[in-house]
């Protein structure tokens, strides 16, 4: 079935949907938000919102705070190497972004017409962080899927997702990591899903972790089209009604 995108402003964020059919339907059967990796913008992965759209799905890439369409005109002097305050600039947007998805998901059900109880979010690296935040801030996701992303900072911030494990459950939570991957180590995410375990006793089905051993975070081709596939299936089988 032919895919179709369309560009537009969500509570004050530019984002890239995909969807098939109507549109409408496609909002009332679920809607995942995706965030992209640091630098990056809501069209490097097109691609995997096309994959969440054949599933049937309405696929939202976003633009972080600061980047894409409304990139820091500084971005370069913020993030450069050897930056001294590099990482709290790094959680500065993770914390900001994470902070609007209430009203994403607010535009989405208000303005646009999706279902309030198929709500999803999804991300990569930078993504990834974004995806576990969002997660303890608004109750009405019912799936995720980070990857290569990390719940626990690397500095003593109070909003750190590994300081808030019962905010996590019932969401149905898929997180995936490369074992080599010396940018966003994996040993967080595997550490968060050990202690979430008695958390989702009662749905052990809706928590799931998978490490790719050979890979690092540029993950190998095949383990990433895997990773991807993998991670559309799991907000398929949660979210679409």
């Amino acid at each position: 079935m032919n895919l179709h995108t369309s560009r537009f402003v969500l509570a004050q964020a530019p984002v890239l949907g995909v969807h098939q059919g109507s549109r409408a339907e496609a909002l009332r059967r679920g809607v995942v938000l995706f965030f992209h990796g640091l630098g990056g913008g809501k069209e490097v992965h097109e691609r995997e919102l096309r994959l969440f759209a054949d599933q049937g799905l309405f696929a939202v890439g976003v633009d972080a705070v600061g980047h894409g369409e409304r990139r820091f005109p500084d971005f370069d002097a913020r993030f450069a190497e050897g930056n001294p305050r590099w990482m709290e600039e790094f959680l500065d947007v993770v914390e900001s972004t994470a902070s609007e998805v209430s009203a994403l998901l607010d535009a989405l059900v208000e303005e646009h017409g999706a279902d309030p109880a198929r709500l999803g979010v999804g991300g990569v690296s930078l993504g990834g962080y974004i995806t576990y935040a969002a997660l303890v801030r608004e109750q009405r996701l019912r799936a995720a899927v980070p990857l290569l992303g990390s719940p626990e900072w690397g500095l003593p911030r109070p909003a750190s997702p590994h300081h808030h494990l019962k905010r996590f459950f019932p969401t149905a939570l898929f997180s995936q990591t490369g074992g080599q991957d010396d940018v966003v180590p994996p040993g967080p995410a595997k550490a968060l899903h050990a202690r979430l375990e008695p958390l989702y006793a009662q749905a052990p089905e809706r928590l799931r972790h998978r490490e790719f051993p050979e890979s690092g975070h540029m993950m190998r081709e095949a383990d990433w089209h895997e990773a991807t596939r993998d991670a559309a299936d799991w907000l398929s089988h949660f979210l679409l009604r």
